[in-house]
């Protein structure tokens, strides 16, 4: 009887954990997915999540931004009210975290400069997709469109500086050597990828707060760690695809979004917004021709003013309904039995 009365209570633990476990197992199980790693919709365009994050003493904006894979227009835009050097512990920080794919094939690398941001297709893995943010072609050096590969992949490169960049570099009283070898003052970081274009490269930096702004003289930027991950999976004759996709659109569950930047010029006038609103309305128009979906206008001619780099749904906010004359409080009493009571008597009398 006591051996019996031991193990009742041993048996009853045994139960609770076993039941535990199962409940746990889908969030155990759940694949954790690298930084900069999506799974594709299965039908859809939209990957991510906007995150609120708060941050800590040591933390800039930057820093926050890198360590959930975003550059730094990306950041500034989406918190324009905190401070980019010292947002201070226990500020609320916005990690816009939401894109909408490319409108391109999903193959290979899609890089779309409006957005500063690179899109990689695994062909080993045909349900994710990878992302990171990068530096493109300044207003005087602009990063080519197109369709083009990788051509060669080296380790640990020295730079050898154009004779253009030299000459602009001695006008600005900061002359180059011949040849920048490997290491930390090297601007092509610890990898570089060449393209089919002839002088254009993927590669690293030794500046990456620059990651996320137009400060190159054509070449795509990317993070030290982001082109080290990237470098060791594509292979020569990747396919890279360029484009400048100022507005996307993509659908998620029956909705039809828009996700709007700054246009690339030096100066976008009333005249050129209007015409993004008219090209963007055309476009959105068409996507949703074969659907029930309607579009609000309103809402995607004020997504491309904004350019905020945020998916909005161009779908109208339901109305509001229309309350009671009064409080609603001035109709709840308690009866007698503690029970809540509503007079609803004033809604003979609305006008």
């Amino acid at each position: 009887m006591m051996l019996k009365s031991f193990l009742r209570p041993l048996a009853r633990l045994a139960w609770t954990l076993c039941v535990a476990t199962l409940l746990l197992t889908p969030f155990a199980m759940a694949e954790e997915l690298r930084r900069g790693y999506y799974h594709l919709p299965e039908n859809g365009d939209v990957i991510g999540n906007v995150l609120v994050v708060r941050a800590k003493e040591e933390d800039t904006l930057i820093s926050i931004g890198h360590e959930y894979g975003l550059g730094y227009n990306a950041m500034v835009r989406a918190n324009p009210e905190v401070s980019i050097w010292y947002p201070g512990e226990g500020t609320e920080v916005v990690v816009p975290g939401r894109f909408i794919l490319p409108d391109t094939p999903r193959k290979g690398i899609v890089i779309n400069v409006a957005e500063m941001r690179l899109y990689y297709y695994p062909a080993n893995q045909p349900d994710i997709v990878q992302t990171y943010p990068i530096a493109v072609g300044r207003m005087d050096w602009k990063t080519p469109l197109g369709t083009t590969s990788i051509t060669d992949k080296i380790k640990n490169p020295s730079w050898y500086p154009p004779a253009s960049i030299r000459r602009e570099h001695a006008e600005a009283g900061d002359p180059l050597p011949g040849v920048v070898p490997p290491g930390p003052d090297n601007p092509l970081g610890s990898r570089k990828m060449r393209l089919g274009f002839r002088g254009y490269l993927i590669h690293g930096t030794n500046k990456p707060e620059g990651v996320g702004m137009r400060v190159t003289h054509g070449c795509i930027r990317l993070l030290p760690e982001d082109v080290e991950h990237l470098f060791d999976q594509v292979a020569v004759g990747t396919q890279v695809r360029i484009v400048n996709e100022p507005t996307k659109f993509g659908w998620s569950d029956g909705v039809l979004y828009a996700q709007s930047y700054p246009v690339l010029e030096e100066e976008e006038s009333e005249t050129t917004v209007l015409k993004r609103v008219d090209e963007a309305t055309d476009r959105a128009d068409a996507l949703a021709e074969d659907s029930s979906f309607h579009i609000d206008h309103g809402i995607l001619t004020q997504a491309i003013k904004d350019s905020s780099g945020r998916p909005v749904a161009l779908v109208s906010p339901p109305a509001e309904s229309q309350p009671l004359p009064g409080s609603l409080y001035d109709h709840i009493g308690l009866a007698t039995d503690g029970s809540i009571q509503v007079d609803l008597s004033l809604a003979d009398n609305r006008p």
